[in-house]
C-alpha cells in the first residue's frame, strides 16, 4: 500500500452494551480527501478515533500504508488529528505553538522556526509568528491549529468537525482554504462532519454512515444523484417521498416541475418562499400528500411561475426519479 492509505477490516467498537461502530470496513485512498459524514451517534467519531489510536477496536483490525497499527499507541502513528477545540497553548507565540511537536522531536530552533514559518505561510497566517492566541479570530485559531497539524508531516491528517464551532461565514471561507491547503500538500484526510454542505463540497469521496456502519460510499455527485438506501436519500439534501399508484418515489425538490395543465398529479400552492435565488413551492396534493419543488428564481418556470392558492399539476421526468433499490424508483 501506498503511504496514507487507510484501511479499517471489520472494525468493531462497543462500549458497554452499545455497539458504536459495527463490523465496518472501509478503504481510504492515500491522498484523497474522504469525509465520515451522519447524524449524531452514528459511529464516524469513534470510527476516527480508532484511527488516531484513541481508541481501539474491540474486534477487526486497521492499517495505514500496509502497517498493521491496530494495537500501536496513538503517539506511534504517522497520523495526526486536528480537533474543534483549537487547544493552542496560550502563553506561546503563534510560531512556537506550531513549532512545539518539532521542538518534542529534537529539531533545532532555527529549523523549526523555519519550517513553522512555511506551515503558516501555506495557511495564510505569514506575519502573525509574535502575536499570541487571544490575539488572533477563532478562523485564524483553527488555521494554526491546522498548521500545528500539517508540521510534523503525518501521512493521515484526522478532522474531527474542526469548523464546528466557527460562524457560518467563517466556516464557508475555511472550507475553501482546507481544500486548497489537502490538494497543495497531497496529505490524506480523513474529515468528520453532520454537516453535508460541508463534505459534499470539500470531499474527494463521503463515506454516509448510519448506526455505525456505512451505508453509502462514493463521490458527492453520486451520493446526491444516485443515493443507494432510501436512509442515504432522506439525510443527503432534500427529498419528496411520494406514494404513487402503490408506489414509493423519491424525487428531489428541484427535479418536480409544475404545470398549469397536462399529465401529473393534482394539486395546489399552499405556500410560496422565496430563499435567496431559490423559489420554493409547497404543494398540497389531492389526496393530501405534500410535495416541494424548487426553481431559480425569475426564470419563469416550474415553482417560479406559481403563488399560493394555485392549481397545478406535479409531475418529474421518469429518469429523475432517485434509484434506491438497484431500479428507478418510479
Amino acid at each position: 500500500m501506498a503511504p496514507g492509505e487507510v484501511t479499517l477490516e471489520r472494525a468493531t467498537r462497543r462500549f458497554g452494551s452499545v455497539v458504536a461502530v459495527d463490523d465496518l470496513t472501509l478503504e481510504v485512498r492515500g491522498g484523497e480527501f474522504l469525509s465520515l459524514l451522519g447524524p449524531s451517534g452514528c459511529g464516524k467519531t469513534t470510527t476516527l478515533r480508532m484511527i488516531a489510536g484513541f481508541e481501539r477496536p474491540d474486534e477487526g483490525r486497521i492499517l495505514i500504508g500496509g502497517t498493521d497499527v491496530t494495537r500501536l499507541p496513538a503517539y506511534r502513528r504517522p497520523v495526526n488529528t486536528v480537533f474543534q477545540s483549537y487547544a493552542l497553548f496560550p502563553h506561546l507565540s503563534i510560531v512556537d505553538n506550531v513549532a512545539y511537536g518539532l521542538k518534542q522531536r529534537g529539531s533545532s530552533r532555527s529549523d523549526r522556526r523555519r519550517t513553522a514559518s512555511q506551515m503558516l505561510e501555506l495557511v495564510h497566517l505569514d506575519g502573525v509568528e509574535r502575536r499570541r492566541p487571544r490575539e488572533l479570530s477563532g478562523g485564524q485559531q483553527q488555521r494554526v491549529a491546522l498548521a500545528r497539524a500539517l508540521v510534523m508531516s503525518p501521512q493521515v491528517l484526522l478532522l474531527d468537525e474542526p469548523l464546528g464551532a466557527l460562524d457560518l461565514r467563517v466556516r464557508k471561507a475555511l472550507q475553501i482554504e482546507l481544500k486548497r491547503i489537502q490538494s497543495a500538500v497531497g496529505i490524506t484526510f480523513v474529515y468528520v462532519t453532520h454537516d453535508q454542505e460541508e463534505a459534499l463540497a470539500m470531499s474527494d469521496r463521503v463515506a454516509v454512515m448510519s448506526h455505525g456502519r456505512v451505508e453509502q460510499l462514493g463521490a458527492p455527485q453520486e451520493i446526491y444523484d444516485r443515493p443507494a438506501t432510501p436512509f442515504v436519500a432522506q439525510f443527503i439534501g432534500d427529498t419528496n417521498f411520494i406514494d404513487v399508484r402503490g408506489d414509493r418515489v423519491a424525487v428531489r425538490p428541484e427535479r418536480v416541475r409544475l404545470t398549469r395543465e397536462g399529465d401529473g398529479l393534482e394539486g395546489a400552492v399552499v405556500a410560496r418562499m422565496v430563499i435567496g435565488p431559490i423559489v420554493q413551492c409547497v404543494v398540497h396534493l389531492a389526496d393530501g400528500q405534500e410535495v416541494v419543488a424548487r426553481a431559480q428564481r425569475e426564470t419563469g418556470s416550474g415553482a417560479d411561475g406559481f403563488v399560493q392558492g394555485d392549481r397545478v399539476r406535479v409531475s418529474w421526468a421518469e429518469d429523475e426519479a432517485l434509484d434506491l433499490t438497484g431500479g428507478k424508483a418510479a
